[in-house]
């Protein structure tokens, strides 16, 4: 999208945690658009300031305020990208007049509730919500193993049913990673985030776990697509976790060669299975 006279628009960026919000704005930059960013403090890594055009910072729950700087600096497209840590609902949780009205209408803290509301609110004031990966598609696996090590037949059944787990639990909004192994549950992802039930589960298997993350059933891929790292990897090494799946297309694979060859050299088989077929 460009202006009248010609100049790109610039792209509003809604940024949480994590190095994905500067991925983005460097993927912009790259394709010659500006960022206008909001970040969170106590959240947002602060390096993003470095990646962007222009960035103001918010408190968790500051919606009106979120709205006015990017209507402020001439967006009308806008990307979420980052999570923010669930428990800063119960502390450090600082709504303006917009956000505790939002909340007082969604009744819900549910992630999916939450974001769809959020992009409702956004789209209301003029600001289309786009995908977070528009400047970012290489960051989608296509389906097979990505790493040099490759899974046993006892792996694949860990996956198969680790995506059977994913599914059901995900229709609960419980979580999308699930740890895995012989046939057993180990962790379920909850409030605690992705690192936590990775950490929980490997230290439970003693060696052997399988750890597969899958968007939830109706997940809404424009904002809140699962995503993987090289710390990832490196926690995955220290429980003596063995696979990572991952579904195609629909998971995000952060700093991609930095993760694969943390893998390969820890001997972490890396795999990405095809959403569309039968677990």
């Amino acid at each position: 999208m460009e202006r009248t006279g010609g100049s790109p628009e610039p792209l509003g960026l809604i940024a949480g945690n994590g190095i994905f919000p500067r991925l983005v704005a460097a993927g912009a930059r790259a394709s010659g658009v500006p960022v206008v960013a909001v970040a969170h403090t106590g959240e947002t890594e602060p390096e993003l300031e470095g990646e962007v055009h222009a960035c103001t910072w918010v408190r968790v729950g500051e919606l009106g305020k979120i709205i006015k700087v990017l209507k402020g600096g001439g967006c009308r497209r806008a990307v979420m990208a980052g999570g923010i840590a669930k428990v800063k609902i119960f502390g450090g949780f600082r709504p303006d007049l917009r956000g505790a009205a939002f909340l007082a209408k969604n009744r819900s803290l549910h992630d999916d509730s939450l974001l769809r509301g959020i992009a409702a609110e956004l789209e209301s004031d003029g600001i289309e919500v786009v995908p977070s990966t528009v400047f970012l598609p290489e960051l989608l696996p296509e389906p097979g193993v990505l790493g040099r090590r490759k899974p046993r037949g006892r792996n694949l059944h860990d996956v198969a049913f680790g995506r059977r787990v994913a599914r059901a639990t995900g229709s609960f909004e419980i979580g999308q990673t699930v740890v895995v192994q012989a046939g057993l549950v180990l962790a379920v992802e909850a409030v605690e985030g992705t690192d936590a039930a990775i950490r929980r589960g490997g230290e439970l298997g003693r060696g052997g776990a399988v750890v597969v993350k899958a968007s939830k059933p109706g997940q809404d891929l424009r904002f809140d697509v699962p995503a993987v790292g090289p710390k990832t990897i490196e926690l995955m090494q220290e429980v003596g976790a063995k696979v990572l799946a991952v579904e195609a297309g629909r998971t995000l694979l952060l700093e991609r060669e930095r993760l694969l060859a943390a893998a390969d050299a820890a001997g972490i088989v890396v795999m990405a299975f095809d959403p569309q077929e039968e677990a």
